[in-house]
């Protein structure tokens, strides 16, 4: 059985169909939801950022946006009804297969520890770097260090 759902580039007109996936999760839920607003996606959508939407029968369930200039992945979510799936790996892949296009230096993100986010970056290769200040794993990748 082949997936209904799709994966393509993000718009800006995609901005508040993310914000609602964004807004749906129950793994690191925003404490302060008024944090991210839709200028925020905008911001990296049209300068140094791209981002990539799943959709199933026409509806975004998933969307991914990464900082080519920074090299972080900014966001990668997946709604709560779509999880395991396969969307999110495949926005993980669109994600670095754009950031690794660029260049070979290591992608970077946060996450809460101890949440399904964790363990689906540390199956997908991704090392750990660290803390923040606020308490979130600092995680990367390195894409090509199989390869010595």
């Amino acid at each position: 059985m082949s997936a209904r759902w799709a994966i393509r580039p993000a718009t800006v007109a995609d901005i508040p169909a993310m914000h609602r996936v964004r807004m749906a999760v129950r793994e690191n839920v925003l404490t302060d939801p008024a944090r991210i607003q839709p200028g925020d996606y905008a911001a990296l959508l049209s300068g140094s950022g791209r981002g990539w939407v799943a959709e199933d029968d026409g509806n975004l369930v998933g969307f991914g946006i990464a900082d080519g200039a920074t090299r972080n992945v900014w966001a990668l979510f997946v709604h709560p009804d779509f999880a395991g799936r396969g969307i999110g790996r495949r926005l993980h892949d669109e994600l670095l297969d754009w950031l690794f296009s660029l260049s070979g230096a290591p992608a970077w993100l946060t996450t809460e520890p101890g949440t399904r986010a964790e363990r689906f970056y540390r199956v997908a290769g991704w090392q750990d770097a660290g803390r923040e200040p606020g308490g979130d794993l600092r995680l990367e990748f390195y894409p090509f260090e199989d390869e010595a």
